[in-house]
């Protein structure tokens, strides 16, 4: 089945070149030019992968990104003009999963939706008939991506289940934060280390009663971050 793909920009010229060269590719696209177009797309249609701008009309990138996390994990990677850091962290915050700069070659953005492509699909191809991991408090549902707490469902975006996933599967195992980002992010990908920070962060806001005194993801200062037994 052919590849589905929304690719969001209020530059015309951009989204056609886009589209031509993914459905040479054999994967069908779906087009938006503003925020609120966008997210009612995403909203009312399952894609496999979202290209999304950042300054965009009526509702920027951030803001789609953000509301589109409320109800799905689809990846989610960010166009951005801008080459600030802070910027693409802060993308990367709202749960985008990766990020392109402006200008771009069309050949890095078919190789960085590929990549990311095949990781997702190996990553469920891979499952195995376990699907439900229980540690604790702590209940993952690896086939449909959701995590209880204490009976309590608690929202996670793609990265963040990933992460929680591979600490409460690999207990007491510490991680440095370069093999996190190689692990799930991809050997190539071109972010560095503080995106695990961001996520890690991220993570411990909505999973720890008090993240600065974390119970299910610790920091081993110097190393890494692990799940203690």
């Amino acid at each position: 089945m052919a590849k589905k793909v929304l690719v969001v920009d209020d530059e015309k010229l951009i989204v056609k070149g886009i589209r031509f060269s993914l459905e040479q590719d054999g994967m069908e696209v779906e087009c938006a030019y503003d925020g609120a177009e966008a997210l009612e797309l995403a909203t009312n249609n399952q894609y496999d992968m979202i290209l999304l701008d950042l300054m965009l009309p009526k509702m920027d990138g951030f803001e789609v990104c953000q509301r589109i996390r409320e109800f799905s994990n689809v990846p989610i990677v960010m166009l951005t003009a801008k080459g600030d850091d802070m910027d693409k962290i802060l993308g990367l915050e709202y749960g985008a999963d990766d990020y392109i700069t402006k200008p771009f070659n069309i050949l890095e953005v078919k190789a960085r939706i590929k990549a990311i492509m095949r990781r997702t699909g190996t990553k469920e191809a891979a499952q195995t008939k376990t699907a439900i991991i229980e540690n604790g408090d702590l209940k993952l549902d690896t086939d449909s991506r959701r995590l209880f707490i204490l009976g309590r469902e608690v929202n996670l975006t793609a990265k963040e289940f990933e992460l929680l996933e591979l600490f409460v599967t690999n207990q007491n195992k510490v991680f440095s934060r370069e093999k996190l980002l190689s692990l799930v992010w991809g050997a190539d990908y071109p972010g560095d280390v503080r995106t695990v920070d961001v996520h890690v962060r991220r993570l411990r806001e909505k999973i720890e009663t008090n993240p600065s005194e974390p119970k299910y993801v610790h920091t081993k200062w110097g190393v890494g971050y692990y799940h203690r037994g």
